[in-house]
This record gives structure tokens, sequence and C-alpha cells, in this order.
């Protein structure tokens, strides 16, 4: 009975539906997106290339594990956590013997993965390029075509691929930049793989090259592990693992290959379920707060409807089942097409972080019915809430208040919404309190949008009485603009919950978006800051390709120059990470400076380390203390605490030895080079002349392009939140263009009584604009406290860094939104006679 009164009335005020339904079918795309996302870093394939023929790899183990084991009541606890690492672990050499003697086992084919980049990387076709012994060919495998395996240290096989993209042949030269000097290799063959390779450059050198370019004596990237014929894959796997068990070599076979290939994709898994989750989180409370609104708008605009179900004998309890039903029929509809919409949605966010390089195309998108079923429930339930939550105070009155609140506003909003929101504005400042005290940028990202999102709450149940109180403060300069700013004036403090409906999405809006927006140029400015100032190099030598070779290092040292490497990586203390450097310690404080508040940087060397403030702090150290951590590759070292500096946001939390990190990292190329000499830009470009891609910079230069990558780093955050600030823009246009269409016997009425059509557009224009002062008001303030409390938290300062122009053009288009949206629908209601609203039923 219900239901079929339900569908009738959905049936019969389809309009009134509309807005209730496009916010449930955005929020039911945005949750599906994000869902996505999330699940392929769950699930996502990493499909097998170069290992395609070996049914079973042995490679290192890519996590720090820890073990912690409690004691409570008489039970005891053990929890195994583990993190990745984020370089290569290597295998001993010595495990081959071991693997050879396994039953079933034909053969071990050692591997060797080094970065080996040609000079002219546009011939890879944007792949990245790796370095192998020819030995492990066989792992894919690849074949000859043309020419001849490499015999001497000079000669080189290149893939098809890069053969026809390069137009070369055997006999032609080719330079590469690999961990060493650069060098020129003759081409002795080319090679196709049997299996497709689509996503990297292969080129193989003869097992001594290799092992000296690889540059780890006695260790090997993995062990691919052919099978004798006919043997069973999995049993192989099982007696391999068997042969190893004590040591850290994990055994992978099938679609576990592929994570040990591509490690870059095996990493992102982890940071596409931390962007996935945030992201999805975060639209679901926006989704929440909005769609709430907006039911609470549909429900108000049918108050009169209800009134008379109440004076007829309709229960509370038939009127929220009514609303429910209702609620739960239009969730279904835009649950399932915004579900719909929400998949292609997700794969193209896939591809833009992919286009972005936050996401390697080796991990593929995957798309399932998880995240679709999961936004419908959301929507449905998301919208059965949103129902009762604006039924409350219909379905809790006497039927004769219920008809006299049908034609008059209340004067005030229940106790219960106001104690609610003065709670959430509690909630909204200890969590800006909190924010202040957070100094990683993973712990304080989460709790900056989670602050907006809980203080635009709380101006939502408010809102009412912020309305009347800007009413009252608005009412002498709008009556100065004539009789649209009088009925201007009337509205806002007689519908002044209608008018909060409308001032909750902006607010969000401006304040979501001005956040998303000045909080990376906050961290960005501070950290930029701190180099800036920690820089004392006359020149910085930074690499066009891969990184600045040893050598021209070397050559750069000549007389009294000093010249610094740097080669960046992170590691892990316990379970936490952090970001770290290798610097060369002879003469670094000519180029560096990090100010050290204790100890001495010049005992900087091979068993010490130097660590920022923070990591001090977090881990209770100080000059002479002892540190146990774990480098890159996934090596524990411990090392004595030679100084503590306070520039760790520009320059890394842990600085060692150049020489102690560049073996355990991938790239042992420095990333720049800081040079201290009084020899000119041309004198240093002419001592490097023999290494291409170098550029001698200036420090204000290098200051340029390091803010040009931090823009480019800065573009995928703006991505991952821009679908949310999209949604709440149409959240903006959706409530103002259904809070004006409710009007159309009130603008008849006005027209009747002598207003005409430009007074009314211009009340509308004024209500829309200081609805607009108001929202912008309460955004930028919010914005603003949660950005300075960041900016306590992570740079030490309040000094939260914002682009006035970039301002300016967020209220611009909040402005634009809300007038158009206003303007619009306004228009359309004033086409039709005056006579004709006023007399027709309601």
């Amino acid at each position: 009975m219900m239901l079929r009164y339900a569908l009738r009335t959905v049936r019969a005020r389809k309009a009134g539906f509309l807005g209730a339904f496009l916010a449930l079918m955005c929020a039911a795309a945005l949750i599906t997106a994000c869902g996505t996302l999330l699940d392929t870093g769950l699930r996502g394939t990493i499909r097998t290339e170069r290992y395609a023929a070996a049914p079973v790899v042995v490679s290192g183990d890519q996590y720090v594990h820890q073990t912690t084991v409690k004691h409570k009541k008489g039970k005891t606890k053990v929890k195994h956590k583990a993190k990745p690492i984020a370089e290569r672990a290597w295998l001993s050499e010595r495990l081959r013997t071991r693997l050879a003697h396994v039953p079933g086992v034909a053969q071990v084919v050692p591997e060797l993965n080094f970065l080996a980049q040609p000079l002219s990387p546009a011939s890879t076709g944007g792949r990245t390029a790796y370095g192998h012994a020819w030995d492990s060919a066989a792992l894919t495998p690849y074949r000859l075509i043309t020419g001849s395996a490499p015999r001497s240290g000079a000669d080189l096989v290149i893939d098809s691929d890069l053969a026809a993209r390069a137009r070369l042949r055997p006999g032609d030269g080719l330079t590469l930049q690999s961990t060493q000097t650069p060098r020129s290799y003759r081409i002795t063959g080319i090679a196709a793989p049997a299996t497709a390779v689509r996503h990297q450059t292969s080129l193989f050198f003869s097992a001594a090259e290799a092992r000296r370019l690889a540059a780890h004596p006695g260790q090997v990237s993995a062990f691919g592990v052919l099978p004798v014929q006919g043997a069973d894959p999995e049993r192989v796997r099982d007696a391999v693992a068997r042969a190893l068990h004590g040591t850290t070599a994990q055994v992978s076979a099938g679609a576990a290959r592929g994570p040990v290939e591509f490690l870059d994709a095996a990493a992102a898994r982890t940071r596409l379920v931390s962007m996935g989750g945030a992201m999805g989180g975060t639209s679901l409370l926006v989704a929440v707060l909005v769609v709430v609104g907006t039911f609470a708008l549909t429900v108000q605009q049918r108050h009169r409807e209800l009134a008379l179900l109440r004076a007829i004998a309709a229960t509370p309890g038939q009127i929220r089942k009514l609303l429910g039903r209702e609620a739960l029929i239009v969730g279904a509809a835009a649950g399932t097409a915004g579900a719909l919409l929400g998949l292609p949605l997700g794969g193209w966010l896939h591809s833009r972080f992919v286009a972005l390089g936050a996401v390697p195309a080796t991990l593929e998108h995957t798309v399932s019915v998880f995240p679709p079923l999961a936004a419908l429930a959301a929507t449905l339930l998301g919208a059965w809430a949103a129902a009762r939550i604006a039924s409350r105070r219909i379905a809790r009155i006497r039927p004769a208040e219920a008809l006299a609140e049908a034609r008059t506003e209340r004067s005030r909003p229940a106790w219960g919404r106001i104690v609610a929101g003065l709670l959430l504005l509690a909630g909204g400042v200890v969590l800006v309190a909190v924010l202040t005290s957070l100094r990683t940028e993973p712990a304080s990202t989460p709790v900056t949008f989670l602050a907006v999102v809980v203080l635009s709450t709380s101006v939502a149940l408010l809102g009412p009485l912020l309305v009347k109180a800007a009413a009252l403060l608005l009412a002498g300069p709008l009556r100065l603009t004539g009789h649209g700013g009088r009925l201007a004036t009337a509205n806002l403090r007689g519908n002044a919950a209608r008018m909060a409906s409308v001032v909750t999405p902006l607010t969000l809006l401006v304040g979501m978006t001005c956040t998303v927006l000045f909080v990376q140029s906050t961290l960005a400015d501070a950290a930029r800051s701190q180099v800036w100032d920690g820089v004392r190099a006359d020149w910085v030598v930074a690499a066009q390709g891969p990184g600045v070779p040893g050598e021209a290092a070397q050559r750069l040292r000549a007389g009294h120059d000093t010249a610094t490497e740097v080669v960046r990586t992170t590691v892990r203390v316990g379970l936490d990470k952090y970001p770290a450097q290798g610097l060369t310690p002879a003469g670094l404080t000519r180029t560096w400076d990090p100010q050290v508040t204790a100890g001495s940087l010049d005992r900087l060397g091979r068993h010490t380390v130097a660590v920022s403030q923070l990591a001090a702090g977090q881990h209770h150290l100080k000059p002479g203390s002892a540190l146990k951590l774990t480098l890159g590759d996934g090596t524990p070292a411990t090392l004595t605490v030679a100084a503590v500096y306070a520039r760790g946001l520009g320059f890394g939390d842990f600085t060692f030895d150049h020489d102690l990190i560049a073996r355990h990292v991938d790239n042992p190329l420095a990333s720049s080079v800081l040079v201290s000499t009084t020899r000119t830009q041309t004198q240093l470009a002419t001592t490097l002349r023999e290494f291409p891609g170098l550029r001698i910079l200036s420090p204000a230069d290098a200051d340029t392009l390091q803010a040009d990558r931090q823009q480019a780093n800065a573009e995928v955050n703006y991505l991952a939140m821009g679908l949310v600030l999209a949604f709440a823009a149409i959240a903006v246009v959706n409530t103002l263009a259904m809070s004006v269409a409710e009007r159309v016997r009130e603008f008849a009425l006005l027209r009747l009584a002598g207003a005409t059509r430009r007074q009314v557009l211009r009340m509308l224009r004024t209500e829309a604009l200081s609805v607009l002062l108001l929202a912008t008001s309460l955004g930028s303030g919010i914005a603003l406290a949660v950005l300075t409390a960041f900016s306590v938290g992570m740079t030490g300062r309040a000094a939260p860094s914002a682009t006035p122009l970039l301002y300016v053009t967020v209220v611009g288009v909040a402005g634009l939104l809300a007038l158009v949206a206003s303007a619009v629908p306004g228009r359309a209601a004033l086409r039709v006679r005056a006579v004709t609203v006023a007399t027709a039923k309601e």
C-alpha cells in the first residue's frame, strides 16, 4: 500500500525529485570511480613480461617486517606487520647452487636488472630501459633475429622495438647512460621477444659487463627457475620454497611474478589504495552532507502536502515510511545510473594518473561488480537516512502545527539541530587543534580535509541562525539598492532555512577548493624556502636523463673547488618511512647548510647519520645516539647520530654519506651536484662537455626547476580531489535551482502586487550575492583556520601560502555558479503568466 503510494508520488512529482536524483546519481558515480581505484590497488593485475618463460621466480624480500608480542590477561597476542621498501632487494648469487639441486629444476638463470638509458630517450618510445646479461634472455625468451650475442665489454644486443624506433642495425654504435660513466657500445645483434613486451626496453650485455654495471658484486636481482619438461610448476615452486626455507628469498609463480618484475607497479598498489580510500572517504562525507541538504529542501517544499496527510489521520510512522520508500525508489534509480557512469569515470581517472606518472601503466585498471554494488548500497542507505533525518520534524509535531508551519517558516531551528551544530563546531575546532601537532604529510592530509567537512557540516546545521545574522548585518546596505534589496532582506529573514540549504554547498565548495589548492602550495613553498636558504653552492649541476655520473662530479673537484653529489632515497626506522639523501661529506659545509642545531656535519661518514629535528623528536635521538634503520634496498644498518638539523622539510629527514646510499639504491647517479667554485658557468660547461644531458644552473634557476616539478606532483592531488570539488559545484547549482524553482507562486504574487519582472530578477540577484558573501566568508574562514593549523604543524610557522589571483578565481567561479543557477530557473518561472500561476492549484 505505502510502496504503491510512494511510486505514484514519485511519478506525479518528477520535477520535485529531480534535484535529489541528480545529487544521488553524482554521489554514486563518484563513489564508484573511487571504488574502482581502490579495487585496482587491491586486485589490479601486473602482468609479467621479462619472466614470461620462467614459471618460477626467486627474488629478494621487498618488505620490512615487524613482530610485536603482547601479554594481556594470561593471553599472548602476536602481530606481524610489513611495509614495502623503496629499492630492489638483491639476493646472494650463492643461492644458485642450492636451487640447482632442487628436484624438478632443469635450469637456474640468474637475472641482473639495472639502469641503462640510451642518450636519445625518444628512441625508447617513453619506455624505461633496463640492462641485463645476455644469459638471462632465456627468461622471456628473447631470440636473436639478426647478428650475434655480445662477447666483449663493448658489445650490445638491443630489442627489436628499439631497433625499429631508432633505425639501428648490427654494426651501429649506441651511447648509453648506465650506473657508470656514459659509454658507447657496438650493436652486435637484435633480439625479439617470444611474447609481447610493451612496457620496457631491454638491452643485453656480456656477463662481465653486466656485472660491472649492476655494481652488486656477488648478488643478483632474481633467479628464473626453469622446470624439467613435464614438471608441474606449482610442485616445483613448493619444492623451491622448501629449499629456501630459513632465507629471506621469496618464491613467486603465475600472476605473482608481475610484482617481482615491476616493483614500481607493486608500490603503486599501496599508493592507489591510499589515494582511492582517501578520495572515497572524502567523497562519501561530502555526498552525505549534500544529499541530506537536498532531501531537507525537498521535504521543505512538500511541507503543506505532508501536513495535510497528517491532518487526515496519517500517523508519524506512515509519513516516515512514505518518505523512506520514496527515497529508496529515487535512490535505486539514481544509484544504478550513477554506478554505470562511475565505471568509465574510474577508467578515465586511472588513465590520467598513468599520464601524470602517479601510477605506472603496468598496473592494469580493474573493473568488477564490487564498486558499483557498494555505490548502489551507499546511495540507497544515504537516501533513506537523509529522508529520515529530513522528515523528523514533520512526522513528530501535531497536525495543526504542521499546517501552520506549511505557510510560515519557524522562527528558530530546533534545539537538537543547534546542539548538534555546536558539537560539530567543537569537533572541528578540536581537529584544527590536533592538526597543529601533526608533523608528517600522511598523518595531516586526511585530518585536513576531515576538518573542512566537519566544519562545513556545522555550518549546515547552524545555517538558519547564520543566515538571519547575515540578514541583520546586510539589512542597511541592501536597503540602499532599492526595492529589490528590501525584498531580498525580507526573504533572507523569513526563509532562513531555505537560504541555509544554499549556503551549505557554497561554503563547502569555497572551503574545500581553497584547502585543496593552497595546502599544496603551503607545503611546497615552505620546502623550497628551506632549500633556498640551505644551498650555499654557486652552481647546481642537474641532469636531463637518469642523473649525474660520479666521474662528472670528480672532474668538478679541481683545485679547491667542492662538488657535493646528492642521491635521493627513502629509509625506514621500524616501519616508519622517511625521505633521505646521501651527500659527499668532503667540503659539505661549503655547499650545504641544513641549519644544524646539535652536533656537527664534520662527523658525517659511513658509520654516522644526520637527522632532522622531526625524526630526532619522534625517536628520541641526539648526537651520539645509536640508530637502527633499514636502507632503501632492505639492508639493515646501525649508525651513530652525528648531527641534528632544522631544515628537514626541504632536505629530507635523514642525511647519509653518499657512498653508503649509492650502494643501496637502484639509481646510484646523483640527482644533482652542488658546486662551490670561482669558475664561470661557461667554464663548468666546458669541463663537462663529454657528459651530454647535463645542465649548469644557478641556485635561482634550480629553484625554478624544483617549483616546476612540485607543480607537476601537485597536479596528481588536484586531480584526485577535483572530482569531489566538481560534485560540490554540481550540488551548488542543483540546490540553488531547486530553491528558486519552488518559488513560482511567490514570484507570481509579487508581480500581481505590482513588482516588475526586472525587479524580481534583481531581487534574486541580490539574494544570490548575499548568500555568496556569507558562504564565501564562512568557506574562507574555514580554509584559513585549517590551512594555518596545517602550516603550524608541517612548517612550524603560521604562514599558509595562498595566491591572491587564484583565490579571486575560486570566489568568482562560485559567484558565477550562484548567479547562473538562480537566474536561469528564475527567468523560466517568470515566463508563465502571473494570473495563471496564482490561480492554479498547489
